[in-house]
């Protein structure tokens, strides 16, 4: 295997070898990370609705998230099999990256040669791992690997059994991230089109129709927890119409999208019209399809964070890959550049590598961060946690051991997404309603915020101006760990 590596002969290049360095350089980006208390808010909610589903609680009934039940699943399942380990998360969240650059590399190597399909794999990597709070675990990295995978299947055999195979993953993808619904769709559009075109519509309808079966036969069972507890209703509701509210919130709109749509649009029309990408290619045609689906449910949704990206960047980087290759060779004087631009490409990864060493001097510990240095100065110095209300770094009820104090606050901006609450059973209206029960009627005795940020976003100042105003009546600031502030009530 590593005489391969080290063979400039990318023709001899086989699966083991390809999976082999994909792992090495994403468990090399991630290492650091697999150390710090949470990456994203996201994750962080993710993991104590998996703990909340370990408890024996399905998800929306105990705690409430705006995500379909598989990604909690994995978290359940990685948190009942490893306990409380930020790394086993993290770590085979990098393995969940290299297979998704591997079957990217699978799928680009039937499109393209093996050295282009090689350097995508390793894009992927850089592009699901890089760049903002990707160093995390999100929803968007597995239902990004189920959609991989079903593609794969595709490409990889035509005939109703792949299909049926394809349509389980795309199920898997479906309620891991519910916008990834879109792309199916077009994928369904695509090969009804295309059986017509080639004269062979019967079997693409057949095949599509294996394809529905797997998918049904995953939504199937995905409800069927639900259903044997009585509670389908919660399961309808959370999954496929709360997501429906959310997108006509009211910081959503269709225009914020259109700088990403707008240019990986453009992108592929250049490539399509100096014909560096042959559109004739059943495969590209494939994988512009579902670029398109997954650009329309971000222009639906009208909001589009540096993760979501994460979905699309395996079935851009195959097209923007055949097209690079198309373009002069790079002279020999610049390539010690661009190997230095390569290795400088993790500068994320070189910068927490020695955050955690100088953590690991100061504090005897490579763990890092407010998330675990706030609750441990909580339970160092005894301070009450029972109701304990994070306002930032909510990870820190799962280190504790205990529960955010009401369903939205599962997430802490979810109390100001007050168009939820119908499907979380919450009694309260308002989002106003919602932090004055919190603070007036359950009365927190510890709660931690931010320093230097307001808690919550200074658009809604009516929050604000309520919660500055009690913490100042009501609580004093008990101590600063880091970035963290720890209150206490006074009375």
């Amino acid at each position: 295997m590593l005489k391969k590596l080290r063979s400039p002969r990318y023709q001899d290049l086989d699966w083991k070898t390809v999976l082999f360095v994909l792992v090495i350089v994403a468990v090399f980006i991630r290492f650091p990370f697999f150390f710090r208390d949470y990456v994203d808010r996201d994750e962080s909610t993710f993991i104590l609705m998996g703990q909340s589903w370990v408890n024996g609680n399905l998800p929306y009934t105990q705690l409430w998230d705006l995500k379909p039940p598989i990604t909690f699943l994995y978290f359940a399942i990685i948190i009942k099999l490893f306990g409380k380990s930020f790394f086993a998360i993290r770590f085979f969240g990098a393995i969940m990256v290299a297979l998704t650059s591997l079957f990217t590399y699978g799928i680009a190597v039937r499109t393209t040669s093996k050295k282009v399909a090689f350097w995508v794999a390793i894009f992927c990597v850089f592009f699901q791992s890089l760049f903002g709070s990707l160093q995390g675990v999100m929803s968007e990295h597995i239902g990004t690997l189920f959609f991989v995978a079903a593609l794969y299947a595709i490409t990889y055999k035509i005939d109703a059994k792949w299909f049926f195979t394809s349509g389980l993953l795309l199920g898997l993808s479906v309620m891991t991230k519910l916008n990834m619904a879109y792309p199916v769709f077009c994928l369904g559009l695509y090969f009804l089109w295309e059986g017509f075109q080639a004269d062979h519509a019967l079997k693409n309808i057949k095949n599509l129709v294996f394809m529905g079966i797997g998918f049904f036969v995953t939504i199937g069972f995905t409800a069927l927890p639900y259903y044997l507890q009585g509670d389908i209703q919660i399961f309808w509701e959370s999954i496929f119409e709360a997501p429906l509210a959310y997108s006509e919130g009211k910081f959503h709109s269709p225009w914020r999208t259109l700088p990403y749509v707008g240019t990986i649009a453009l992108l592929l029309g250049i490539g399509f019209y100096f014909r560096l990408i042959d559109r004739r290619s059943k495969n590209i045609q494939l994988l512009t399809i579902v670029v398109v689906g997954i650009l329309i449910s971000y222009v639906q949704s009208g909001k589009v964070n540096g993760h979501y990206l994460i979905q699309l960047y395996p079935f851009i980087l195959i097209p923007v890959g055949i097209a690079m290759a198309k373009l002069p060779p790079i002279k020999s004087k610049y390539r010690t550049v661009l190997i230095m631009l390569l290795i400088l490409i993790p500068m994320e990864s070189y910068l927490e590598y020695g955050n955690i060493i100088s953590n690991n001097i100061k504090k005897g510990s490579f763990y890092n961060g407010e998330g675990i240095d706030v609750p441990k100065y909580i339970e160092g110095n005894g301070l009450e946690t029972k109701n304990i209300f994070f306002t930032e770094y909510h990870i820190g009820y799962w280190v504790l051991d205990e529960i955010p104090p009401t369903k939205p606050a599962t997430h802490p901006s979810n109390i100001t997404r007050e168009e939820l609450f119908p499907f979380m059973d919450n009694p309260r209206k308002t989002g106003v309603e919602e932090l004055k029960y919190i603070m007036e009627v359950i009365r927190p005795k510890t709660l931690v915020a931010r320093s230097g940020k307001k808690i919550f976003d200074k658009k809604l100042v009516d929050f604000n101006t309520y919660i500055d105003g009690y913490l100042e009546k009501h609580y004093k600031l008990k101590a600063t760990v880091g970035r963290g502030l720890i209150y206490q009530r006074l009375e």
